[in-house]
């Protein structure tokens, strides 16, 4: 099970998009209310999440996303049910997955110490003890991080590439039309 984290002001591409990509390749993803439900994007799109905070295990989860978007980032940093469970899935190998603003959220928790990471342009500062790369996407380990809402599609690709196969990646970007 994936752990798709959702806060009031998430950015609705960041977190859309990878979640459609996911369930098409057959991954079991549920999105989780952070600050209640529902959630409101930062555009205000409302949205309903799967489960409440109280309602992860542990035991079933196979990694955690982060979306970015503002103020939902600042939402998720300061959530200590998220930070806590981001950071148990990190040291237990289980992939960990932040785009935008969200690798924010892994350089406070010192996640992304040694790793290549990328982030939306200003917050580079923020990716502590990372190598920043500017790429769309960069994969360091267990850790996948991407630049913004444009490169969700690819954020979504290379969380299914590290789930199960560049070749799923692959096949479920060919059959959305995407190349």
């Amino acid at each position: 099970m994936y752990y798709l984290f959702l806060a009031n002001g998430f950015e609705i591409t960041e977190a859309m998009a990878p979640l459609d990509v996911m369930r098409r390749a057959g991954l079991e993803v549920k999105t989780v209310g952070v600050t209640g439900n529902p959630v409101q994007s930062s555009n205000g799109v409302t949205v309903t999440p799967d489960l409440g905070l109280d309602e992860l295990d542990f035991d079933k989860a196979e990694g955690a996303i982060l979306p970015g978007g503002m103020p939902g980032t600042t939402n998720l940093k300061h959530s200590d049910a998220v930070t806590a469970f981001v950071r148990r899935c990190f040291d237990a190998g289980k992939l960990v997955a932040a785009i935008c603003a969200a690798p924010s959220v892994l350089g406070s928790l010192g996640i992304l110490e040694g790793k290549k990471a990328t982030c939306f342009p200003g917050f580079e500062s923020t990716l502590t003890g990372a190598e920043h790369t500017g790429a769309p996407v960069e994969t360091d380990g267990n850790v996948i991080t991407a630049r913004g809402a444009g490169c969700s599609l690819s954020f979504g690709r290379a969380i299914v590439a590290a789930a199960v196969s560049p070749e799923t990646a692959d096949k479920v970007l060919r059959d959305m039309q995407c190349f």
